[in-house]
């Protein structure tokens, strides 16, 4: 169920869009509220969920919650919140702190990566870029050496399928690990993942092997079997295209807003009055 956070008038502010027909879920006392009031709230709370794609329940929560705003807001109308000096106090506020988000928005939509620049970026730091080396691998797991040596002695003399059916059997039968029901199964890893003596056994497996020796560890004994072994990769451009053109921008962004800041106040008349303060108590 998306959860979704108390949010504030201009968090559920209407989206500037024209407004059709279908587009309405719900009329409250002759006001609209439509899908794309819904969208701003949902995101409000979770940026990168989308209205359409939740399941009827969580819409029907969201328009609810539309539908008590607006009448908590007709209500806090009715009852003169709006003429208070306090409200009107606040309201100026919002209006800078929304000034300045929308202009900051601006900017960052302003900023622009080219995809060569997005490349370049990619293979001048490959480095960061690397899928880590990894491993698949089964085990069974036993209170101690004799049994590990006895279940390396059964699968020793078989290979290929038969040696992977046969570790499977026996690993559902007699391993005392919670893997146990799915065959020894640890699924993925990387180095470092599994305690030191187990991470050492299995990297120097080849695909396909057994350990030859039961291998100790904090745990009991094991007996490992390597699925695969997958050496360390550059990650696809594609895959991070949009990750590095996103920071890219963000650089940018970051570097223009740090300028203009400088310049404004360069040009600004600005007044400390904190050491005139601290003067006076002294």
């Amino acid at each position: 169920m998306l959860k979704l956070a108390k949010t504030s008038l201009l968090a559920v502010a209407v989206m500037a869009t024209s407004v059709v027909a279908s587009d309405i879920l719900v009329t409250v006392n002759g006001k609209n509220i439509t899908k794309q009031d819904a969208q701003a709230f949902v995101a409000a709370s979770a940026p990168q969920a989308n209205f359409m794609n939740l399941t009827p329940a969580e819409k029907k929560m969201v328009t609810d919650r539309l539908v008590e705003k607006v009448l908590f807001t007709e209500l806090a109308a009715q009852e003169g919140i709006d003429k208070k000096p306090e409200f009107k106090r606040n309201m100026e506020k919002i209006k800078d702190e929304l000034l300045v988000n929308m202009w900051m928005k601006t900017q960052m939509d302003n900023a622009i990566v080219s995809d060569s620049e997005a490349k370049a970026f990619y293979e001048k730091n490959a480095a960061k870029f690397m899928e880590p080396a990894s491993m698949h691998a089964r085990h069974i797991l036993v209170e101690n050496e004799k049994d590990a040596q006895d279940i390396i002695d059964t699968l020793k003399t078989l290979k290929g399928e038969a040696l992977k059916a046969k570790f499977i059997e026996l690993a559902k039968v007699k391993s005392t690990g919670p893997s146990a029901k799915n065959g020894g199964d640890l699924g993925t890893f990387t180095k470092g993942q599994m305690v030191p003596e187990f991470s050492k056994a299995v990297w120097a497996l080849e695909d396909g092997q057994i350990t030859t020796k039961p291998v100790k560890t904090q745990f009991g004994y094991h007996v490992i079997y390597l699925e695969t072994k997958s050496e360390a990769k550059p990650t696809a451009y594609e895959t991070v295209k949009d990750k590095i053109i996103t920071s890219l921008k963000q650089q940018q962004f970051t570097a223009k807003i740090t300028e203009v800041a400088k310049e404004l106040k360069r040009k600004a008349k600005i007044v400390d009055m904190s050491s005139d303060v601290n003067a006076t108590k002294k």
